[in-house]
């Protein structure tokens, strides 16, 4: 019976623990994700293809003085019936920023690493030297958006990560009281294991194959 009483009190010990280390636990896997640089001011500031509040956000970094240009990208948008580069272009002008403060890529893009494709095009083609950019998008996507876009741009470019605040954002950073939120964490730590898989050892055959799978 003694025995009996002692396991019943671990049990019940480790069972207490676990519910009292759950939300810090779980703050920590999502907060892993969600990257997040001391911002100055950029040449460039990347919104990364998606919901408006990705392009308001940048809007509003630029109106506060945090970047000389805005760069648009992600072409037709399916979901939202409209070519993503316009649309950011429409909004920004909306909010008084010149056109000429406006950069946009409007050529179809599949995945965040087609997008620093596209930025790194920008930074080469741009009459004017780009030493620094501040990319824009959702709090979970950072950590692999940084390291893709470091994959593709390499470290001649100063890159600052910026997520969209989560007040402002339709994600939680208690992701899992949320069921949109839930599976955005899921599929964001896939895609870092794919990611790595796909371009950094994907070789031969098995980069053909992981090819066949890209998403965004």
């Amino acid at each position: 019976m003694k025995h009996i009483l002692v396991i019943t009190s671990i049990v019940v010990l480790l069972g207490v623990t676990l519910f009292l280390t759950r939300e810090p636990v779980l703050l920590a896997i999502g907060d892993f994700l969600a990257v997040q640089d001391e911002l100055h001011p950029a040449d460039v500031i990347h919104v990364i293809s998606g919901p408006d509040d990705r392009t308001d956000y940048a809007i509003q970094l630029y109106l506060q003085g945090y970047g000389k240009q805005l760069f648009f990208t992600g072409g037709w948008c399916t979901s939202y019936n409209y070519y993503h580069g316009q649309h950011g272009r429409e909004r920004a002008l909306e909010r008084g920023i010149p056109l000429e403060a406006i950069a946009l890529d409007d050529s179809q893009v599949t995945s965040t690493y087609s997008e620093a494709v596209k930025l790194k095009e920008l930074i080469e083609q741009s009459q004017v030297p780009i030493h620094s950019v501040i990319v824009v998008s959702d709090p979970h996507h950072m950590r692999r958006a940084r390291w893709t876009y470091r994959q593709v741009i390499g470290n001649q470019v100063s890159l600052q990560m910026a997520p969209v605040p989560f007040e402002l954002s339709p994600y939680q950073r208690r992701w899992w009281t949320d069921k949109t939120s839930r599976q955005y964490v899921k599929n964001e730590y896939l895609k870092i294991a794919y990611y790595h898989a796909r371009y950094q050892f994907g070789v031969g055959p098995l980069g053909e194959w992981l090819a066949s799978l890209d998403q965004d």
